[in-house]
């Protein structure tokens, strides 16, 4: 089997409402699809979800476009589409960066190789551990009354976990954690994220006044790059810290490992890199026995399938609470087992109930595409593009 066609799509999916993050309005989720083909038929397919320049500094141009001039021509065309870890391995040593380019190529290959063998992809990475992960809930920003209700509602909804975002308010951050504790109680888990936005100085006066509140984790109160502050700020405060934005490469791993720099780590599959990558990730995480929880990018069914399958595969990860939320946050639900999602790049998107996740049984991702929503859905103003064994012309 070779691979003959790569082909990438920009999608612009609306929310049916805003998600809000300190100083964004997240309106739209501006993905790329992509497609892989072979010579016998087999199509493998992903959706890298939201790009986001502050996050990696990826966007659709870019995406698409180290795709289908380097990333395709290079190390895929022509190639055995079963060779994962050789094709990861040439993207890794002549493309730079470029993680979410990189895991959209390497999820499209997972479901491609678990389609022609006739598996779900999570038989590919070990076979199944659990049934589901477990998932926690992430609030969008706002005002007090707004994230309260958000959080009754999740616990209301089976989620045994919420996550608040914080703003530069200090201020208001305590407050509304605070009244989110009075709300639910305080057997609930409660865990903040900060996205790198804070300085030290602002992490640390925080964090000390909001440690009567039992938060059970603050996600990366630090700039990506202060690995060192992290540690520094970890010994001086009562509640753990967890890493994601200082967490990505191997090498960011073993440093944050080496200077004991968190409590635990979060995972993203395009921030690792793909499928491929994030075991290596996992098996640094399990060695230092630091628990993981796996995040996304917003995305469709189809973005949330990769952390769907590995998280009931690998043991390590299957431990913990994920979250994992693109459909439902998309379409402002708590759950799709009764209310069923149809606006959405799949057609079949993963269950979520009672705050689980459960991935697809079918072969691959079990996903079809859903071509009449990617159809009406392209972004305005950007065309797909697509590379093969023999001159193409782009697809309009």
């Amino acid at each position: 089997m070779k691979i003959t066609r790569v082909e990438t799509i920009p999608v612009s999916t609306p929310l049916v409402k805003p998600f809000l993050m300190p100083g964004t309005k997240i309106t739209h989720i501006h993905s790329v699809v992509v497609k892989i083909y072979t010579d016998e038929g087999i199509v493998g397919v992903a959706d890298g979800g939201d790009t986001s320049t502050w996050y990696r500094g990826e966007t659709q141009d870019s995406i698409q476009g180290i795709i289908t001039d380097t990333i395709a021509p290079l190390f895929l065309i022509g190639q055995d589409p079963f060779a994962i870890e050789k094709i990861v391995g040439q993207m890794d040593r002549f493309v730079r960066e470029n993680n979410q380019a990189k895991a959209a190529v390497d999820f499209a290959l997972h479901d491609l190789k678990g389609k022609a063998l006739g598996v779900p992809v999570y038989e590919l990475l070990g076979g199944r551990t659990t049934e589901y992960s477990r998932q926690g809930w992430v609030a969008s920003a706002g005002g007090t009354e707004q994230t309260v209700q958000a959080a009754v509602d999740a616990v209301a909804n089976g989620f045994e976990l919420v996550k608040l975002k914080a703003g530069d308010d200090i201020d208001e951050v305590v407050r509304n954690v605070a009244a989110v504790r009075e709300a639910v109680g305080d057997d609930v888990r409660l865990t903040m994220d900060v996205n790198g936005f804070w300085n030290y100085d602002q992490a640390y006066k925080a964090l000390r006044k909001l440690e009567p509140y039992h938060l059970e984790c603050v996600e990366q109160p630090l700039p990506y790059w202060d690995i060192e502050g992290l540690a520094r700020l970890r010994g001086k405060i009562g509640t753990p810290v967890y890493a994601d934005e200082s967490a990505q490469e191997l090498h960011h791993l073993k440093e944050i490992i080496d200077r004991r720099a968190a409590d635990g780590l979060f995972i993203k599959m395009q921030k690792a890199g793909g499928l491929l990558k994030a075991q290596r990730w996992l098996t640094l995480a399990r060695l230092a026995d630091l628990p993981v929880m796996s995040g996304c990018m917003i995305g469709s069914g189809l973005e949330a399938s990769p952390s769907a399958h590995l998280m009931v595969a690998d043991q390590w990860a299957s431990q913990f609470t994920h979250e994992n939320l693109g459909p439902l946050i998309i379409n402002s639900q708590w759950e799709n087992d009764e209310q069923r999602i149809t606006e959405d790049i799949a057609t079949q998107v993963p269950i979520f109930k009672d705050g689980k996740l459960y991935p697809n049984e079918g072969p691959g991702f079990g996903i079809d595409l859903n071509e009449q929503f990617i159809n009406a859905h392209l972004t305005p103003g950007k065309r797909a593009t697509a590379a093969a064994l023999e001159p193409v012309a782009v697809v309009a």
